[in-house]
């Protein structure tokens, strides 16, 4: 008998994990903040604020879950240097959750990434590897990892299958778990936001393996494949194009988005999402980012949607991260010009919905 044995000690990935689990168990579930909207409108909007996680932002769900399906597979032990093609929020969660284990972490980005962004990421712990353009960025991970034996997490591939969609704790449970006591328990419909496609397929595959009602919209910001995908059926659509709407938008359809998942999509302006931005940073009294602001211009559209044909219930999305990280951007006039974003017209509908009901994006 021949037998090959790679079994080895594992107390670095027990510890691992288990390190992982406690820092997950020091954090409190993030808050579902109820958003002010008239009361004899029926309708209730919640807003589930993940920038309270302790790296600001939705990502910080993704990078746990990366870290714990790597390790988990055998991909990355002691000593492992982790690699991912990312300049945004997922690059700063990921160097912290490497920085907890004691692994080097290196973000691949373009060269003309902010000086903002990789001060994020460095302030974690992280390194960041240039290239020269945005579509560089996937086989310069996938060389820098195999030049250094160590792993490329490979958020865009493995983001729908590293959290368990059927419960756990991930964000589709904690929504239906903290909506329990409220009116309209069971969202009509959930918006989000896709950048790996990893949110929108938890929350998709959720909805149907618990069998609710609820509907899932995804909203697409200009320049991006996802829609574009979605409508023609195409996964190998693209558009080239960089977002300007930090953490979503692609200029491909990437592998982790399941458009089968997806009851709407919804293209939004660049324009309206900061204006919506702005909107909602006002209501709410504090700054919330570009995402957010797509977010809530697809979930104002559907209420009205909901108030024109008299139904009342509830609407359901995120707060991805905060605004002050977009003080120089979203927040900065000369910046919105200088992108040539007129807010003159977003900002007039999103007016008229607060005073009608009435939804003319």
């Amino acid at each position: 008998m021949t037998v090959v044995d790679r079994s080895g000690p594992r107390e670095w990935v027990d510890n691992a994990v288990r390190l992982i689990d406690a820092d997950s168990q020091r954090s409190a579930d993030t808050h579902l903040l109820r958003y002010p909207l008239p009361v004899g409108w029926n309708v209730a909007l919640y807003l589930k604020d993940e920038s309270t996680h302790i790296t600001g932002s939705l990502k910080h769900r993704l990078a746990r879950s990366l870290f714990l399906y790597a390790i988990c597979n055998g991909w990355v032990h002691e000593g492992t240097t982790i690699v991912e093609a990312s300049s945004g929020s997922t690059a700063v969660s990921e160097a912290y959750f490497a920085k907890l284990l004691g692994l080097d972490f290196v973000a691949v980005m373009p060269a003309s990434t902010s000086p903002q962004k990789i001060a994020l990421i460095e302030a974690q712990g992280g390194r960041c590897h240039f290239v020269d353009s945005s579509g560089e960025i996937y086989a310069e991970a996938a060389r820098l990892a195999a030049n250094t034996d160590g792993h490329y997490m490979d958020q865009f591939t493995h983001a729908e299958r590293a959290t368990d969609w059927r419960g756990n704790n991930n964000i589709a449970e904690s929504i239906f778990h903290q909506l329990s006591s409220e009116l309209h328990p069971i969202p009509d419909w959930i918006v989000v936001g896709a950048g790996t496609g990893g949110t929108s397929a938890t929350i998709g595959r959720y909805i149907r393996y618990r069998r609710h009602h609820t509907r899932l919209a995804v909203v697409d910001p200009e320049n991006s494949a996802f829609f574009g995908g979605y409508q023609t059926g195409n996964r190998e659509h693209e558009t080239g194009m960089a977002s300007r709407i930090e953490g979503i938008g692609r200029p491909r359809v990437e592998p982790s988005f399941i458009g089968q998942v997806v009851d709407r999509m919804i293209q939004v302006p660049d324009a309206a999402s900061v204006a919506a931005a702005r909107h909602a940073s006002v209501v709410l009294g504090r700054r919330v980012g570009g995402s957010t602001g797509t977010n809530l211009w697809g979930a104002f559209g559907l209420i009205a949607d909901m108030l024109a044909t008299g139904q009342g219930g509830s609407v359901v999305t995120l707060l991805c991260d905060g605004g002050d990280r977009y003080a120089g951007t979203y927040f900065d006039d000369g910046w919105v010009r200088g992108q040539g974003m007129d807010l003159v017209g977003p900002t007039a509908i999103l007016n008229e919905f607060v005073e009608s009901g009435t939804w003319l994006g």
